[in-house]
This record gives C-alpha cells, structure tokens and sequence, in this order.
C-alpha cells in the first residue's frame, strides 16, 4: 500500500494521501519502538511521521544522570512484578492494569534496549545493577548518563531504518481523523513545502546533540515521490494510528522540553480523544538557554543562587534572605539534587521551598535567577553541620571542604561530564566562567490521552497513545518510569494491532472525515493569508509568546482558582476568535508552521484549564507538583515567619483523591464534560501455568477488546 500515492481534490489542488495499515507520529523512543515492534511482530505496511526527524524530547532532553526504571535484575534484595506495581500503583490516580504491564513487561523490554545497543551497566557477572530514584522503595533505577533516552532513541532509529519503514519528516500533525467506526488517519502540514525558508526556522526546531547525522529516510518509492509532490497538505489512511508526540511541551513560556519538541495533544482532544488527569504536571528547575535540567550533581555541589533586575544588575544572594543558616540552606540544595522534581509535600519543610522561591524571583517578581558555580554561597560553610545524608555524600565524594573549594571544582571532581555538556551545547556555557540562567519550568505532564492496559484509546478504536502522550501514570511516579511506560505502551499497542487490527483500512468513510477537516485547515490558512497581504502584520510570534507565558503565570508550578480562571477566560477569548486574529505571512514557512501550532496548544490549554477548574470545583487540593493558593491553608515552613507571600499558603490533598481519576470529554464544541471514576484496580490474573497456557494457545496472550 505504501508505494503508491493516491489523492483527493482540494478545490483544483491534489494533496496526496498515504494508506497505511498503522500510522506511528513522531519519532522519539515511544514512536520507534512501536514502529520496530509492529515489524517485528508481523503488522504489514508501517509508516512513521514527524514534525522534525531529529526533534523531540527522547532525542534532546535529559539530566546530569538520566534514569530508566525497571524491575530489579541484580544482587540479593528482593523484587518481584507486583511489587514494582505497587510502587507505580501507590503515585494515586493510576490505574493498575497500566501498572502491572509496566512492571511485567519491563524487563523484557529494558533487554530489547540492550540488544539494540543501548550500553546500560552491568558488572562482572552480567547483573545489570541499580540505584534508588525518587519516589522508588528499591533499587531498580540504571542509566548511561546524560543522555539516556538520546541511546535509546539511536539504537531504535537504527532498527526501524534497517528494517526499511518509511519515515516522513518536515509535517505538523493538524487533526487526527476519526468518527464514530474509529480512527481513519491523520492531517498534517508539509512545513518544508510552499515557502521560503525562514533563517529563524532553525531556532525553533531542535537543540541538536552533537552526533551521527541519520542516513537518508527510507522508503524510497513512497518518500521520493512525495517530495514532488507541490501541496502544503498531507493526508495519511490508516487503520490504527500509534500517537507518539509526547506531551503538550508547548503550552507553557517556562519549559525545558526542547525546542522542537510541542506535542500534538490538541488535535486528539479536539477530535474526540478522551483527557485522562490532565492536572498532573512535574515542575523543576532547569536552565533555560539551553534548556536542560539542574539536577542531581548540580545541586549537589551546592552552587550559589543570584537574582538580577532584567537587565542583569542589581545582583544579590535571595536565598539567604529566607533560610539565614549558611549551612542549613547548602543543605537544602545539596538535597534538590536527589529530590529535583518539585514535591508539594517537601514544600511544608523540606528542599521544595527553593523551588518556591526561584519562582517568586523570576515569576511574582519578574527577576532572573542564576546558577553561579564560579564562588561558593555567603557564609561559613561547614560540612560537618550539614545534616547526615549530605555529609556522608559529600565525604565520600571527597568534596566535603565546602569552605576549601568551589562549586566548579566539586563538580568537576564528581562528574566532569556535567561540566562539558554545557561547553557542548549550542549557546554554551562555560561554568568556569558563566552564570546560568534558570527557572522553575515544565518538565513532564503525567496525564495526556486516555487509554486502557493495551494503551488503546478508551474512546476512539484504533487509535493508540503511547509515551508521553498517553495519560498512563499517576500523581507522582518514580524518576525514569516514564522512559519504561513508552517502552511498555509501544510494545503492549503493536502487539494488539499485530493481533487484532492488521487488516488494511476501510476504504468508505475515509473522504467523508478527511474532507472537511482538510477544507477547515485550507480555509484557516487562506484567511489569514489574505489578511497579512490587506496589510495586518505577522502576529504568530507575538501571539505564540503570549499565550506560553499566561500558562507560566496563571497555571503553572503555583496555582489559584482566580489565575486559573483568568487563564482560561483569556484562552477561550483567543480559540474563539482565532480564525478572525491570527495573521500569516504566507513567504515564512515559520509562520505558516505557526498557524497550526498555536491553535493545537490552545485547544490543549482550553481543555487543560478547564481540568483545573473541575479538578478544584471537585475539593481538590494541593498534590504533586503543584500548589494551588488556599487561604485557610498554612505557609511553607510554618514553625518560622519567612516572609513568603500570601500566594504560598496551600492545604495538602493528603490522597483524599488518589482512588479515583479525572476523566474528560470534548468534541469541539462548547465547554468539555468531566467525569470522576474509580480507579482501575491492580489485576488478580489466574496464574495456574495451565489455565495460563491452554488461554495463551487461543489468544497468544492477547485478548481482543470487550
């Protein structure tokens, strides 16, 4: 099916279509491993999209030590799948079918990795060891390093191209095509296609780690006559479509998703998709040129905090002004390493209060924050005051003359790799030399795209949101779960489409979906076009920036019920009249690029805002990574006046709500319908081996759906 084109007319212009058996968007780890696995399990005709083949956050994103999650493979302690369930299951509003396959498929899918080359330790005797993450009771964490995800997205790569899969670049998914049968295919934009190139483009695709360039795409026949193809649109006919866009990464201004990294959740929200916890964010800190997070290391060597006036000066040491105990406070930073993402609950009298007041310097303050490695914090410093945990580590580091040594010098005695990623980075940055700017920012969303423990769309048949892009974890999750869940919803999805769903697509029903949401993106493009030649200036950048920036300010790490609802008065303001504001420039690829962007993140923050407002309307309360204002609540660190200000009181959720989970509908029109449900508990399977065996010759451990 592949080596052909069809097309179908717009007004006297022919856009191609592609029929596939399964589409897979998006080409970080998530989508290659649902890509390779189709193939490898039998399912014909595989075709990959992507905005940027080389973009995403797999590819670009990572941390000092970037961790993998998996069952325990190594020494004596004890583990088992249920156990590692339970772990996950025990985050709240997560339900148990999704963590039991995460827990039993992990190992099998940590080994595909391996085999694919992804070089995860392993001692002398072959055991691939471990270390404790956060929120993780054993030892089942492992990495390779900075760039954990970056290997395994290579090694994936490597595979599905070997394997011929055509690969399509350069398009901006538009809609995904469905109706009440299920999924038909997907609408994108061709952003390398109809304009001249924009010099700026590049800003806004990708922050490239330096490495092998990919080959040419594959596909031959199918990619080469799509490049002489001459229409900005691009339809694709398939039977199943494997969402691996990651998350919404474009809907806040304060973000260490890389650039090029956006997310496509509005075009499934918008096209029947059903929203599953979209309230649960993590928050960190990050350092925002580049955009990577300041984890582990970083904070363990007990940097100095600055905040500047905009333009740089006025610099002072705003820490010190809320904790004044020189040790106290380098021991708070020293614990932000192991417990970076923010926590609410470490907010009340732990290490999350230097998140808080990060962002009240750069957010409720409109100061810059700074990371200066080059001078240790005012102060006597004295390891022998910190408190145990981080006395131990640092002695054992052989770092713990606080007061002998700097920042720079302890970390690149503990982790020089730390060091020369910032050297290696495009701008970069010297340590030695440099401050570095940071801000609390975006860093995962643990909702997304509902979906049931094949990771099948709850709603749309055949529609499979995978990686970020599926709402598959709970509240809070151990650190690196998340690059396990895509690993294990991509393998779960290409065994249930390899067993149910190989057929090719239906042929009837396709032009009567595609159609209109073809004219509807035609007809956006045109008018806008037309208003910038009547004389409106370009306003997608401008926009682009303003409508990011109202999510970091109004709905972000601190939240309220007025600043939310504020948001999203001003967002539905803009998504009703977007077809009548937005101005295009039709000659910048950027700007037509934008058109279709901005209008996903808003769909994304109109229906994401409208889950705070439901999730507070429900009595919730501060959870997670975020703290919504109460006023009956108490201030961070209640036993001491620090000063905060009135925005920080909050009153803990304590799991009041982690039994059951948010739910939420939409079809495009008028606001969206919640509803709360139980949870799904942890499934009690038979394991009688031949009970399991004689069902497993029947149905190859793959049921078909109810």
């Amino acid at each position: 099916m592949t080596d052909t084109l069809d097309h179908v007319m717009l007004g006297a212009e022919q856009v191609p279509v592609v029929t596939t058996t399964s589409l897979v968007i998006g080409t970080g780890s998530a989508g290659y491993c649902a890509a390779e696995r189709l193939a490898g399990f039998g399912a014909p005709d595989v075709v990959m999209v992507a905005d940027k083949i080389r973009a995403g956050a797999s590819r670009n994103a990572g941390s000092d030590k970037q961790t993998y999650y998996k069952l325990t493979l190594s020494g004596g302690e004890p583990d088992s799948v249920r156990s590692m369930a339970e772990t996950l299951f025990s985050g709240g509003s997560m339900d148990g079918d999704n963590a039991l396959a995460e827990a039993a498929l992990s190992a099998r899918c940590f080994y595909h990795l391996i085999e694919s080359g992804v070089p995860f330790p392993a001692n002398h005797s072959g055991e691939f060891v471990g270390y404790k993450t956060d929120h993780d009771p054993r030892q089942r964490a492992t990495s390779v390093g900075p760039f954990t995800s970056k290997s395994m997205v290579e090694c994936l790569e490597r595979r599905v191209r070997q394997q011929q899969i055509p690969i399509i670049g350069n398009c901006r998914l538009v809609d995904i095509l469905a109706d009440d049968d299920g999924v038909r295919g997907a609408l994108f934009l061709r952003t390398d296609v109809g304009a001249s190139r924009s010099p700026a483009l590049e800003e806004e695709t990708v922050e490239t780690n330096r490495g092998e360039v990919p080959a040419a795409d594959p596909g031959g026949t199918l990619i080469d006559r799509l490049r002489k193809e001459p229409s900005r649109f691009l339809l694709v006919r398939a039977s199943n479509v494997v969402l691996a866009t990651g998350g919404p990464a474009g809907m806040y201004a304060d973000s260490v998703y890389p650039h090029g990294q956006w997310g496509g959740a509005g075009a499934a929200l918008r096209n029947g998709a059903r929203g599953r916890n979209l309230t649960e964010w993590q928050f960190g800190m990050a350092s925002i040129k580049p955009r990577w997070n300041v984890s582990g290391t970083y904070m363990q060597v007990v940097p100095r905090f600055v905040s500047t006036d905009a333009d740089g000066g006025d610099e002072r040491e705003f820490l010190a002004d809320v904790v004044t105990d020189p040790n106290q406070l380098a021991g708070l930073v020293f614990l932000k390493g192991y417990q970076w993402p923010f926590d609410i609950r470490k907010a009340r009298d732990g290490s999350s209060l230097i998140d808080l007041l990060v962002y009240r310097e750069t957010v409720m303050r409109g100061r810059r924050v700074f990371l200066d490695f080059r001078r240790n914090p005012g102060g006597d410093l004295d390891a022998s005051e910190l408190e145990e945990q981080a006395r131990v580590y640092l002695e054992r580091a052989g770092v713990a003359d606080l007061a002998g040594t700097t920042p720079i010098q302890r970390l690149r005695h503990m982790n020089e790799p730390s060091y020369q990623f910032y050297l290696g980075r495009n701008p970069g940055v010297d340590l030695e030399k440099d401050l570095l700017e940071i801000a609390v920012c975006a860093q995962h969303n643990n909702g997304g795209i509902a979906v049931d423990g094949w990771w099948h769309s709850s709603v749309i048949d055949g529609l499979f949101p995978v990686g970020e892009a599926a709402g598959a974890h709970g509240v809070y999750r151990p650190g690196g779960a998340a690059l396990n869940s895509g690993q294990v919803g991509a393998t779960r999805a290409a065994q249930y489409i390899a067993a149910h769903r190989a057929g090719a697509p239906a042929s009837e029903g396709f032009d009567a979906v595609a159609a209109p949401a073809l004219s509807r993106a035609a007809t956006l493009l045109a008018d806008a076009v037309a208003r910038f030649h009547a004389g409106a200036a370009d306003n997608t950048g401008t926009l682009l920036t303003e409508v990011t920036a109202l999510m970091s300010r109004n709905a972000g790490l601190v939240r309220s019920r007025d600043s939310v609802q504020e948001a999203l008065d001003q967002v539905t303001g803009w998504l009703d009249d977007y077809a009548g504001l937005i101005v295009v420039d039709d000659s910048s690829r950027r700007s037509v690029n934008r058109l279709f962007l901005i209008h996903d993140i808003l769909t994304s923050q109109y229906v994401y805002l409208h889950a705070m407002v439901d999730y507070l309307d429900h009595g919730g309360r501060s959870r997670g990574a975020v703290l919504y204002t109460d006023a009956d609540g108490d201030l961070p660190w209640p036993d001491q006046d620090l000063g905060l200000p009135e925005e920080f009181r909050f009153v803990l959720d304590a799991g009041a709500l982690d039994g059951v989970t948010q739910e939420v509908d939409w079809d495009g029109d008028g606001a969206p319908a919640f509803t709360w449900r139980d949870v799904r508990p942890i499934p009690s399977d038979d394991d009688f081996f031949e009970n399991v065996w004689r069902a497993f010759r029947d149905d190859k451990g793959v049921p078909a759906r109810a």
